[in-house]
């Protein structure tokens, strides 16, 4: 009798709806959150067929879904069990989930259904996908923005006299923008990457590919704005003067394997990163931060600009007289009446394509180099690859 009692308060105040049918169909019994779901008392329900309770189409799929279900014999968890159209006594409809299991009682089958309420869900996964929606929108149309004044950037300054003081002019209109637009769109890009950040966590319960992939879209778009937003910063630093070398002594080794750890996570698929290191000695006086931005910035290239699999060489040594860095990739190479300009700001070789950049990136190394009066070289052919070397004096 306690059991009996346990399991009555069990099903009379669960939270999701439980109906018992038998296998004609017939409800036989059905609890308070089923009975406030669909809108009915208890006795408008019991003894009438569960049709009832669902418009014309889903009651096929739902003797389908019966029919197939005694055929397997096979349990049904609930959770798992199929979407169904509901229809209130009023005629309104709403999503619902339900699991049947077979229940041997009295000598006979009857069948138990667990019905979760999905309207709420349904909801939540239509504003989920609206807000992916608006964000890819606001990301385009800032991408837009910024690439447009880019151009018109590029395009003042090539119609710009040699004259002197038509050069201080555009330079200080060009250091306003740089500043400008790397403080005004940080703030709204940092927003944009941790709110579809936030949608691909709160989609993978809902198991929406669309919103995982939008949201993916919205995150790599965000993540190459801010790669241009900081190499216009970095530019924008040294041309007021902001940069300077600060010289520490620090293990080389050890942040070359940091920097290595930290970009095999970027790296394209099956793209291997390899440090070796040549020498007994490890500690080097430069600009540690300074050092780490520049071997950073050549091995985002060497990984934009390889292929899927391919291995990026990265080198280090310190000897008597020097230390050498290398980054040495398999990549795309670099036409040879490029190589003459690869190292001045906004130039970018003709065969990248569609693949994204500023054009800043290899004139930030070569200014940060030289401030530790340091010299960076370059060794490429096409389709074969390219060899960056960095070379410091020790003595």
């Amino acid at each position: 009798m306690e059991k009996s009692a346990l399991l009555d308060a069990l099903v009379h105040n669960a939270i999701d709806g439980i109906v018992t049918i038998d296998e004609l169909g017939i409800v036989e019994s059905i609890n308070p959150s089923a009975c406030k779901l669909f809108a009915y008392s208890e006795q408008e329900v019991l003894g009438k067929n569960i049709s009832m309770l669902m418009p014309f189409g889903n009651k096929e799929a739902h003797d389908s879904y019966l029919k197939d279900y005694k055929m397997s014999g096979q349990s049904h968890i609930i959770g798992i069990g199929r979407e169904l159209i509901g229809k209130t006594k009023k005629g309104n409809q709403f999503p619902f989930k339900i699991g049947v299991s077979e229940v041997n009682y009295a000598g006979r089958k009857i069948y138990a259904g667990f019905i979760h309420d999905l309207t709420q869900q349904k909801k939540d996964e239509e504003r989920l996908k609206n807000y992916a929606s608006h964000l890819e929108e606001l990301v385009e149309e800032r991408t837009k923005t910024l690439n447009d004044t880019i151009k018109a950037l590029e395009k003042a300054k090539a119609k710009v006299s040699a004259t002197l003081e038509k050069e201080k002019i555009i330079g200080k209109l060009k250091n306003r923008f740089l500043s400008m637009a790397s403080h005004e769109f940080r703030t709204p890009l940092s927003t944009a990457h941790l709110s579809a950040s936030l949608i691909e966590k709160y989609a993978e319960p809902l198991e929406n590919a669309n919103i995982i992939k939008h949201a993916g879209k919205i995150i790599n778009a965000v993540t190459n704005l801010t790669t241009i937003l900081n190499d216009f910063l970095y530019i924008e630093q040294l041309e007021v003067g902001k940069v300077n070398a600060k010289p520490t002594c620090f293990d080389l080794v050890q942040l070359a394997e940091e920097i290595t750890e930290e970009m095999q996570l970027l790296a394209k698929d099956n793209q291997q990163i390899q440090h070796t290191h040549y020498g007994f000695q490890k500690a080097i006086n430069l600009d540690q931060n300074l050092i780490k931005n520049s071997i950073i910035n050549l091995i985002t290239n060497a990984i934009k600009y390889s292929d899927d699999g391919c291995t990026i060489e990265f080198t280090t040594e310190i000897n008597d007289t020097h230390c050498i860095i290398c980054v040495k990739d398999e990549g795309i190479g670099i036409p040879d009446e490029d190589q003459l300009h690869l190292f001045e700001p906004f130039f970018r070789a003709h065969n990248t394509g569609n693949i994204p950049g500023t054009g800043l990136g290899l004139n930030i190394v070569a200014r940060y180099i030289a401030l530790m009066k340091g010299t960076v070289s370059c060794v490429s052919k096409i389709h074969k690859g390219t060899l960056f070397t960095l070379t410091f004096s020790t003595i």
